[in-house]
């Protein structure tokens, strides 16, 4: 199923992707939970992730990094700021330098994450909050659209292996 709809707000600066999943709602809520899981889907296929630190509390904090094909490496963190098992998820995102340290000349977003039960199974909301339109349109340059849409279908793979 994965991604249903896009959109992007250039005047509510939100980036909001709306994807179907034939799974319940707490076994998809465990692609988020689980670091090994996150690992499966978070970076990009040509770029995975590695999760270092993977605190799922509110207050937590995660930290990992995603090889590129030629062995570069770029690094991310979250700060968990809402999570209400197994329904939402809120967290601040950001770029890393190589000490897990944000990185401010990069911008960093807000993402508020819902799962929600359907006939079919789960349906994911993400709605990512930039503070600036000059940062929306630098990460959707960088390919955040497109690396959402690669990373829903992926969720969907690692379900469907269930």
């Amino acid at each position: 199923m994965a991604v249903i709809s896009t959109n992007k707000d250039t005047e509510a600066l939100t980036m909001t992707f709306v994807a179907e999943f034939g799974a319940p709602v707490k076994r998809v809520w465990q692609v988020w939970a689980d670091p090994r899981q996150l690992e499966r889907w978070w970076g990009p296929p040509t770029w995975p992730a590695t999760f270092t630190e993977h605190e799922f509390t509110e207050g937590g904090r995660s930290a990992y990094f995603m090889t590129g094909p030629e062995g570069e490496k770029a690094a991310g963190w979250w700060r968990i700021t809402t999570l209400d098992a197994p329904n939402r998820l809120e967290f601040e995102d950001g770029f890393a330098d190589d000490d897990g340290n944000p990185v401010s000349a990069m911008p960093s977003t807000t993402s508020a994450i819902t799962l929600e039960a359907i006939d079919s199974g789960t349906r994911m909301t993400s709605v990512t909050t930039f503070a600036t339109l000059a940062d929306l349109q630098k990460l959707s340059e960088m390919g955040m659209e497109e690396g959402m849409r690669s990373a829903m279908a992926q969720i969907d793979t690692l379900l469907a292996e269930d």
